[in-house]
């Protein structure tokens, strides 16, 4: 029995889930004619109460697209030091769109509106400009955190003072509306633009979906062009998303508590100097000063258990669609003797 925790983008499709695939009605969605993508499209930008939304191959190349449609070369983001879209997007938000980050120091991949406000570039020529400002949520290198939706609201009246766009890496959103008993609406409602990852928590082979309204989303469908990520009977692809919002949502909970379970038996270990705490489905957690991370991960992995590390003596594991209870109980045995 092989347990893969390195992240929730293992989980394979189901077999309801391959049978809609299967079902799809497609067509050329260079042509805009793929009726099961047009359906994927509206339905979720309805769920954010945004007019438009475009599937895209990967949350990078929406994440992307959006810097994109809200910037200009040489403006300036304000993201988190642990941005997905600055840690881990190869560099994009420069290569593509010419733009610098300008990281705050937050906790566990947020910060508070304030920190927003002092990170604002002056009105003066020779200062980049402040053009946008990005949240992650749930946050990935910040063990899965939800923000607090009051400080969210904060930030976006602080951008309407600032004539700020507003974009929301929502790769694990559906993790932290579950959490947080929010809805989608509630988040279209702020952002500007938002990214949903299929990908990740619901189980999905491919895909994302950014959403917006009609002026900014205006240029989205040839950004995506430019990128390279039109598709032509994309509907396969997107008939597995429709899926997943029907069937893969609701049972997010359950990641959560097996995340959690986790932690608490972490927690216990000698060699365990902390464990992050555990809000939806990735835990992460750190060794003792004495501990070899390596050894502790080939140990595990000599079980046919398999993690990632974090650097710096922490680690990760990420609960998901093919985690099963029999799994679990494996592992939280295995913890008690990997000492």
């Amino acid at each position: 029995m092989t347990i893969d925790l390195r992240s929730d983008t293992v989980a394979k499709p189901t077999t309801g889930m391959l049978d809609a695939m299967m079902q799809a009605k497609v067509g050329d969605d260079v042509f805009r004619e793929d009726p099961t993508a047009n359906e994927l499209e509206a339905r979720i930008a309805g769920m954010f109460g945004k007019s438009d939304a475009l599937f895209f191959p990967s949350g990078t190349m929406a994440n992307q697209t959006a810097l994109k449609l809200h910037t200009n070369p040489g403006d300036q983001v304000i993201c988190d030091k642990y941005a997905h879209i600055y840690n881990y997007e190869s560099g994009g938000a420069s290569f593509n769109s010419g733009v610098s980050c300008n990281l705050i120091d937050g906790n566990r991949g947020m910060f508070k509106a304030e920190q927003v406000l002092d990170a604002i570039n002056p009105d003066a020529y020779y200062y980049s400009q402040t053009s946008l400002v990005e949240i992650e949520n749930t946050t990935n290198k910040g063990g899965g955190a939800c923000w607090e939706f009051d400080e969210i609201k904060k930030i976006r009246t602080i951008c309407d003072e600032n004539n700020l766009g507003f974009h929301l890496d929502g790769a694990r959103i559906w993790n932290a509306l579950i959490a947080k008993n929010e809805t989608a609406k509630q988040y279209g409602d702020i952002f500007d633009t938002i990214s949903v990852c299929l990908s990740k928590g619901l189980g999905c082979p491919i895909g994302s979906v950014l959403v917006g309204d009609s002026e900014i989303m205006k240029q989205a469908l040839r950004i995506r062009k430019i990128f390279g990520g039109n598709m032509r009977q994309a509907g396969y692809l997107a008939a597995a998303g429709l899926y997943a919002l029907d069937n893969h949502v609701e049972r997010l909970v359950e990641d959560h508590k097996k995340a959690k379970e986790i932690g608490e038996a972490l927690s216990q270990l000698s060699i365990i100097k902390t464990v992050e705490p555990i809000e939806t489905n990735i835990i992460i957690f750190e060794l003792n000063a004495g501990v070899n991370e390596s050894t502790f991960v080939q140990k595990l992995a000599d079980k046919d258990i398999h993690i990632i590390s974090m650097g710096s003596n922490k680690l990760r594991m990420v609960t998901h669609l093919d985690y099963t209870s029999i799994m679990h109980g494996k592992l939280l045995s295995t913890l008690q003797k990997v000492i």
